[in-house]
């Protein structure tokens, strides 16, 4: 069972990888779009803020997925250790598929939600809808709808209140006090972006250590968060740029002012989440945030078309990431 748990924890780590790789445009795609850095110079930023996100955030997200989406417990009682980790490894490939199919299409999804449906996905399918915590799972939902609204009208208000503080300045000098300006939101939203995602894998990898027998509570251990870290990071630094593409030039047209806006509403909205342990989407809070800051200019400044097509994935993220993970179940369950 050790080469299954270290093949595990190896998958944990490669889709921590892909979320930084599918996620990076989270962190990056309002100071590209404002052309405030370059592509490389942003990621290279994200990838830093990523990493010390640890220094400065609690494990409470990691608590909520190792312990808040399947009744680990109980499947610790009923179920043999070596499916337990199947069951792991179903869920990890589950999400780690959505989230490369959703990277080759260019969608910004939430690496968060597919690891979440990854894991009720192949929960059901080792132990049916009892093993479920509805009430960790209904607070995903509540907050998978709520956060983005949160971003967006926090956002929005910001934006009208420096719109209506600097409405007499010249506004190209205004921007250039906001480029310099946005370098610490984006640095700011990319801490707090790295904090709430790497968590998500730290609780599989915990999980997968009680499980196996090295730990006896569920305490995240030092080596788990800083390997989160780095694999995130080095997923960012490498960067998904067809989703970069899709958050910075086709949801509304950025300013350096409306970046910081974004960026600073988007990073209080996880810091708070990840605060509280809620496992929101990184994605969907930058993503409510960009509109939100393109909706103070009018409906139309926003290209709804491509937003409705984004909300589309997000509604499709947890069910399909399930199913795969279900299927994956089934069949490793035969081989392994």
């Amino acid at each position: 069972m050790m080469d299954l748990i270290v093949l595990t924890i190896a998958l944990a780590l490669l889709f921590d990888f892909v979320n930084g790789f599918h996620d990076s445009a989270n962190a990056i795609s309002t100071i590209v779009a404002t052309k405030v850095l370059s592509p490389i110079q942003a990621v290279a930023m994200a990838a830093i803020g990523n990493l010390i996100g640890p220094l400065f955030f609690t494990t409470a997200v990691a608590s909520t997925i190792g312990k808040g989406i399947i009744d680990s417990d109980t499947l610790q009682k009923v179920l043999p250790a070596e499916t337990f980790v199947v069951l792991i490894l179903a869920a990890v490939l589950g999400a780690l598929a959505w989230d490369l199919i959703t990277w080759y299409a260019g969608l910004p999804t939430s690496s968060s939600h597919a690891l979440i449906g990854g894991l009720i996905g192949a929960g059901i399918s080792a132990g049916g809808t009892s093993i479920l915590v509805l009430s960790g799972i209904y607070k995903v939902l509540l907050f998978m709808i709520i956060s983005p609204v949160i971003g967006f009208i926090a956002a929005f208000l910001f934006a009208l209140i420096i719109m209506r503080i600097f409405h007499e300045r010249n506004s190209h000098r205004m921007n250039n006090h906001f480029r310099k300006l946005q370098i610490f939101s984006a640095f700011f939203y990319s801490l707090t972006h790295g904090t709430n995602d790497a968590q998500k894998t730290m609780g599989v990898i915990t999980l997968l250590l009680v499980i196996g027998g090295f730990l006896t509570t569920f305490d995240v251990p030092i080596w788990v968060i800083f390997a989160a870290h780095i694999s995130i990071s080095l997923g960012t630094f490498f960067g998904g740029w067809r989703i970069v593409k899709t958050m910075a030039h086709k949801i509304t047209n950025l300013k350096p002012y409306q970046g910081f806006c974004a960026e600073t509403a988007g990073g209080i909205v996880l810091a708070n989440m990840a605060h509280l342990g809620i496992p929101v989407s990184t994605t969907h809070a930058i993503s409510g945030s960009i509109m939100g800051v393109g909706a103070t200019h009018g409906p139309r400044f926003v290209r709804w078309g491509i937003a409705r097509r984004i909300v589309a994935a997000w509604i499709f993220t947890i069910p399909a990431s399930a199913i795969m993970s279900w299927l994956f179940f089934i069949i490793l369950s035969v081989f392994i």
